[in-house]
């Protein structure tokens, strides 16, 4: 059984290099793509101070749909273009939102979110969907929270033979 052990960090880069090696010890040997995401979901909400949400929405006939996250329930489906998530699928970026009601067209699912980060899954090239993380807190998230998670990201890509349809 894999023990994920909460421990203080100096810096941002010490916490994102544990979580990784943790998400790597824990997904590492393990093939089935859903039990992977599902506790790549857990390991974020459980280690990652100041958040209310961690989860993913996956690319599902032209549209993101959820999938596994620890939270609040959240919206189920969301169009490319639309809020945080939509946006960072639509342009394949990652979004830094200080607060999320300046952000236009934010999909408000949880009404203690004050910031969110969203880092687009792609691998080879294909959108598989997006990585969402939300916090009571305006300004939660900077460049570090950014880097540390799309090497996160990276690392569930290293591992999971994703499917072709979700």
């Amino acid at each position: 059984m894999f023990e994920i052990k909460k421990t203080s960090y100096k810096t941002k880069t010490e916490f994102y290099n544990e979580l990784n090696s943790s998400l790597e010890g824990l997904i590492n040997g393990e093939s089935d793509w859903l039990a992977n995401i599902s506790n790549a979901a857990a390991l974020l909400y459980q280690l990652m101070p100041n958040i209310n949400w961690a989860g993913f929405y996956l690319m599902k006939n032209g549209e993101l749909v959820l999938g596994p996250f620890q939270g609040k329930p959240a919206c189920i489906r969301i169009p490319l273009g639309k809020g945080v998530c939509g946006t960072a699928a639509k342009t394949k970026k990652t979004q830094l939102v200080d607060d999320i009601n300046k952000f236009p067209g934010h999909i408000a699912c949880d009404e203690i979110s004050r910031s969110e980060v969203v880092v687009p899954v792609i691998k080879n090239d294909r959108l598989i969907g997006v990585l969402d993380i939300d916090s009571p807190l305006e300004s939660r998230f900077d460049t570090l929270d950014a880097l540390g998670l799309t090497t996160f990201v990276d690392y569930l890509n290293k591992y999971i033979n994703w499917p072709e349809q979700f």
